[in-house]
C-alpha cells in the first residue's frame, strides 16, 4: 500500500475526536453478537455521525470475512473491510490499520456499519477520576 496523503495539510482545522469510553458497547446483527467491550473509542468526526470503534480483541473475527476492499479517508487514512458471510451487504465492518498520526490511537480498532449492525450502549465504569 502506498502512503495516503493527509487531509490535515489542506484542512488543519478539521476535527476527528477520539473519545475513550468505559461504557459497555455491544454490536449485534439479529441474535448474533459480533463484538462487546467496555474499552471502545467513540469517534466524533466533523461532517459525520458518531461511530463506535471496538478494540480488535473484542470482535468475534470468526464471524467476519476479510474482503479485498480499501477506501481512503483523507483524515483517518486507508481503511480495510470485512463482510458478514450470508449477508446481502458487500461489507459491514472496517478498520484503519495505519491511521494518520492525529488519529493514531484508532489503529486496529474496528467499526461496524450502524445501518446494518445494531450498536448498543450500556452503563459506564467509574474510573475514580474527577476534577
Amino acid at each position: 500500500m502506498s502512503e495516503v496523503p493527509s487531509g490535515y495539510r489542506q484542512r488543519p482545522d478539521y476535527r476527528v475526536d477520539l473519545l475513550a469510553r468505559t461504557n459497555s458497547f455491544t454490536a449485534t446483527v439479529g441474535a448474533r453478537r459480533l463484538a462487546s467491550s467496555d474499552a471502545c473509542l467513540l469517534v466524533d468526526e466533523q461532517d459525520h455521525g458518531l461511530v463506535v470503534y471496538f478494540p480488535p480483541d473484542a470482535v468475534d473475527a470468526a464471524q467476519l470475512e476479510s474482503i479485498d476492499l480499501h477506501t481512503v479517508c483523507p483524515f483517518k487514512g486507508e481503511a480495510s473491510y470485512w463482510t458478514l458471510p450470508g449477508s446481502d451487504r458487500p461489507w459491514i465492518a472496517w478498520t484503519y490499520p495505519r491511521p494518520h498520526p492525529p488519529v493514531a490511537q484508532l489503529a486496529g480498532y474496528i467499526a461496524f456499519d450502524q445501518s446494518v449492525v445494531a450498536v448498543t450502549i450500556g452503563a459506564g465504569r467509574y474510573t475514580g477520576v474527577r476534577s
